[in-house]
C-alpha cells in the first residue's frame, strides 16, 4: 500500500491544525472533533502548545485512504521553530499551504511558498475559513497570483462566503467556465499545450487533467482549494486532490537510507526518532550507519535499532521491517539526533547545506526555581540539546546562582522550553532577559608557541606541562566556521594527543577575546612535541587553550553582532512613522514600494523590506501594533551579521580565563 507523506503549512493561525484535525475526523482516524482554543486536538500534545493553542513540534497523523496511506506533517507557523518546519520539508512528498481567507497572504505565507518553488515541491493552495465573516475568495485568488505564485487554478466555485450556509462546487474539467481557463495556466510552461491552444484541437477534459497533474507534480502549477476546517466544506476535493498527485519513485531495494527530522522522549524517557525511510528497507534490531552534517563536513557512525513502529492511522505499529517512504518511530540508535541521515556518509559533502541552519541570535540564563535543583535543569537542558543540534547550551550549570546560558531564536521559546523541562524532567525554571548573541572573528594573524624545556612567555616558569604546543590563527572564510589543521608531520603525534589537542582547540575557540564565540577562522598547528613516558592527554588540553589564546590576542578580533532579514506590510499612511522608527534602531532599508491591486479610495499596502538588529526585532515586534494601528504584519529571519562599531560589547567569560595565565593555572590546579 504506496504511502504519501504531506506538509501543511501556514503562517501562524491560518487553520493548520485544524485543518488535519478535520482530515482525521473526515477519514475515520478519530470520532469527535478536537479544537485547538480548547486544548484538545491530536497534533498539539505538550502543554505549551495546548495553552497557547500553537503547534511548536512537528507532529505525524496518518489518515486511511482508498489509493494506500497519507501521513500528515503538522508544522509550526510560527516564524521562531523555522528550524522544525525545514527539517520537515526535506521528507516531504508534497505540501498544502494554507491561507486564510480572512487575513489573506502573510508575510510568512511567502517565505514558505518560496522555499516551496525553490524546491519543486508540489503544493496544494488551500483557502480556509471561508465561512467567517470577512472572507475573500475571487480577490483573494488575484491576491494569491499576485503575491505567491502566478500558476494557481481554483479548482472550484464558491457561494455564500463568509457564512456558515457557504458551499462549494468543484469545477469539472469539461466545464466551459473552467477549461478556457486552465488550458491558459497549463500553456503558459508547457509549448505543447500553447500549440493545442493556438492551432488546434483544443484540449479534452481527459487531456486537461493529465497535465494538470503532471505539472503539479512537478511543481508548476498549484491547484488552489476553498473550504473550511470547521465546517468541513471544500475539504474532501483537497483530500482527492492529495491521491491525484503523482506518486514519488522510491527505490525498493539497495541499502536504507533515509532522515530523522525529530527526535523526542518516550513514555519511561528514552530517546525516540522520528524517521522517513526514503530507500531500501529497515529491519529492527540491526545496526546501521547514520551520518551528520557539519560546517567540518558529514561525519559517519553507527547505530543499534532496537525498535521499530510504523506510522499507521491507529497507532505506531511495532513492525519489524520499515519500507520506503514510511515514517516510523525509532528506538534504540543512541546519540541521534534530528538531521541525522541514515546511509553511509556522502565522500563529497552533499546534502550538508540543506542541513546547516543559522545559529540562534539571542541567549538568555536559565536558572531553577529552586536553587536546589539548579544541576538537574542543567542536565536537562544537555539532554534537550542531544536530541535536537539547535538547542545551544553554553555553562556548566555549577550552581552558585550561575545557571545556564541558552540560545534562543525568540520569547516564545523560552515558555516552550519552560514547558518541556516541567513535563518531561519535572524542574521548574525562570529565565533572565534575553540578549543578543555576538561572535568574533580574527582580524589579523597572530602565531604562539610553548614548548617542553624552554622559557614560558610571560608566565609562572614553574607551571610546566610535558607538551609542545605552537598555534596560528588566521580569518578564514566568512561562514566557514572552525578549520583546524597541522603544518607538522603527520603522526608526530599520538593519535590521543592530537585528538585531545584538536577538541581543546574547538571548545576554547567559543569564548574569544571579548567572551563571544570566535568564528570563520583558521587555527594551524605549527609545533609539536612530547616526552614519551611523562606527557598525557591531559598536558595538551590545559595547554592549547593558553597557546591559542595569546595567538588571538596577538591576531586582535572584531565583534559582530546578528541581523535579521525583514519585510514588513503596513498600512500606506502608516509609513513614516514605522520608517523612521526602525531608522532609529540602526535599520537597513533596502526597499519600500506599494502593493499592487488596491481598490479605488483604498489607501492601500506598502511592503518594506530590510535589516536590521537582532536584538531589535522583539522590541520592535512590540512596538508594531501601535505605530501601524494594528494593521501592520512583520516577518524576519536571521541573515548573517554586521561589524560593532565603537566599543565591543563583552560577555562574561565562564570557566578558567587563558588570557590570565596565573588564574587559569590556579584554576588548573584546583581540578586536577
Amino acid at each position: 500500500m504506496p504511502t504519501v507523506n504531506i506538509g501543511i503549512l501556514a503562517h501562524v493561525d491560518a487553520g493548520k491544525t485544524s485543518l488535519t484535525e478535520r482530515l482525521l475526523y473526515d477519514t475515520g482516524v478519530i470520532d469527535s472533533l478536537g479544537s485547538v482554543d480548547a486544548g484538545t486536538t491530536r497534533t498539539d500534545g505538550t502543554a505549551v502548545e495546548r495553552r497557547r493553542g500553537i503547534t511548536v513540534r512537528a507532529a505525524v497523523a496518518a489518515l486511511p485512504v482508498p489509493y494506500g496511506q497519507v501521513n500528515l506533517l503538522d508544522t509550526p507557523g510560527h516564524s521562531e521553530f523555522v528550524a522544525e518546519v525545514a527539517r520537515v520539508l526535506d521528507v516531504l512528498d508534497a505540501a498544502i499551504l494554507v491561507v486564510s481567507a480572512v487575513d489573506g497572504v502573510q508575510p510568512r505565507t511567502r517565505v514558505l511558498m518560496r522555499t516551496l518553488r525553490r524546491m519543486r515541491l508540489p503544493t496544494l493552495v488551500f483557502v480556509n475559513k471561508i465561512d467567517r465573516p470577512g472572507a475573500r475568495c475571487a480577490d483573494l485568488v488575484d491576491e494569491v497570483r499576485r503575491r505567491l505564485a502566478a500558476r494557481v487554478v481554483p479548482m472550484a466555485d464558491v457561494r455564500g462566503a463568509g457564512g456558515r450556509a457557504v458551499a462549494v462546487r468543484p469545477y469539472g474539467f469539461g466545464d466551459p467556465a473552467f477549461a478556457p481557463v486552465l488550458a491558459e495556466v497549463l500553456a503558459d510552461a508547457d509549448d505543447g499545450m500553447l500549440a493545442r491552444l493556438v492551432d488546434g484541437p483544443p484540449p479534452s477534459p481527459g487531456e486537461l487533467r493529465a497535465a494538470l497533474w503532471e505539472q503539479a507534480g512537478a511543481g508548476r502549477v498549484h491547484p488552489l482549494y476553498f473550504g473550511s476546517a470547521i465546517t468541513g466544506a471544500g475539504v474532501s476535493g483537497l483530500l482527492e486532490a492529495v491521491g491525484a498527485l503523482p506518486r514519488p519513485g522510491l527505490p525498493r531495494a539497495g541499502a536504507p537510507e533515509g532522515r530523522v527530522f525529530a527526535v523526542r522522549a518516550g513514555a519511561a524517557g528514552e530517546s525516540v526518532a522520528f524517521l522517513r525511510l526514503s530507500g531500501g528497507e529497515l529491519r529492527s534490531r540491526t545496526r546501521v550507519a547514520f551520518w551528520r552534517p557539519s560546517a567540518a563536513g558529514p561525519a559517519g557512525f553507527s547505530a543499534r535499532v532496537a525498535d521499530l513502529r510504523v506510522v499507521t492511522p491507529a497507532r505506531a505499529e511495532p513492525r519489524p521491517v520499515l519500507r520506503a517512504g514510511e515514517i516510523a518511530e525509532v528506538r534504540g540508535p543512541a546519540g541521534v539526533r534530528a538531521g541525522d541521515r541514515l546511509g553511509a556518509a556522502p565522500a563529497d559533502g552533499a546534502g550538508v547545506e540543506a542541513a546547516r541552519f543559522a545559529g540562534p541570535s539571542l541567549e538568555s540564563v536559565v536558572r531553577a526555581a529552586d536553587p536546589a535543583d539548579e544541576g538537574r535543569v542543567h542536565a536537562a537542558l544537555r539532554r534537550l540539546g542531544e536530541r535536537d543540534p539547535l538547542v545551544v547550551v553554553r555553562g556548566d550549570g555549577s550552581g552558585g546562582g550561575g545557571g545556564t546560558v541558552l540560545g534562543l531564536y525568540g520569547e516564545v521559546q523560552k515558555e516552550v522550553i519552560a514547558g518541556v523541562l516541567a513535563e518531561e524532567f519535572g524542574v521548574r525554571v525562570v529565565f533572565a532577559e534575553s540578549r543578543a548573541v555576538y561572535l568574533e572573528r580574527p582580524a589579523g594573524t597572530g602565531e604562539a608557541v610553548e614548548a617542553i624545556g624552554e622559557p614560558v612567555e610571560g608566565g609562572d616558569a614553574g607551571a610546566r606541562f610535558w607538551a609542545t604546543v605552537g598555534l596560528r590563527v588566521a580569518p578564514g572564510p566568512v561562514g566557514g566556521g572552525v578549520a583546524y589543521g597541522r603544518d607538522t608531520e603527520l603522526g608526530a603525534l599520538p593519535r590521543a594527543f592530537d585528538r585531545a589537542l584538536e577538541a581543546a582547540v574547538r571548545e576554547t575557540l567559543a569564548q574569544g577575546l571579548y567572551g563571544w564565540p570566535v568564528a570563520d577562522c583558521a587555527v594551524t598547528l605549527t609545533r609539536s612535541g612530547y616526552v614519551g613516558p611523562l606527557s598525557v592527554a591531559g598536558d595538551f588540553r590545559a595547554l592549547a587553550p593558553l597557546v591559542l589564546m595569546r595567538a588571538l590576542a596577538r591576531a586582535g578580533t572584531a565583534v559582530y553582532e546578528p541581523v535579521h532579514a525583514f519585510e514588513l506590510e503596513i498600512p500606506a499612511d502608516t509609513l513614516g512613522p514605522v520608517t523612521s522608527r526602525l531608522s532609529a534602531l540602526g535599520a537597513r532599508i533596502t526597499a519600500t514600494g506599494a502593493e499592487s491591486g488596491a481598490a479605488p479610495g483604498d489607501p492601500g499596502t506598502w511592503l518594506v523590506s530590510g535589516e536590521v538588529a537582532a536584538r531589535h526585532v522583539h522590541g520592535f515586534q512590540e512596538e508594531l501594533p501601535g505605530l501601524s494601528r494594528g494593521d501592520g504584519a512583520w516577518w524576519s529571519r536571521a541573515c548573517g551579521d554586521r561589524r560593532v562599531g565603537g566599543r565591543p560589547p563583552v560577555r562574561e567569560r565562564r570557566g578558567g580565563d587563558p588570557l590570565n595565565r596565573a588564574a587559569y593555572l590556579r584554576e588548573l590546579r584546583g581540578t586536577r
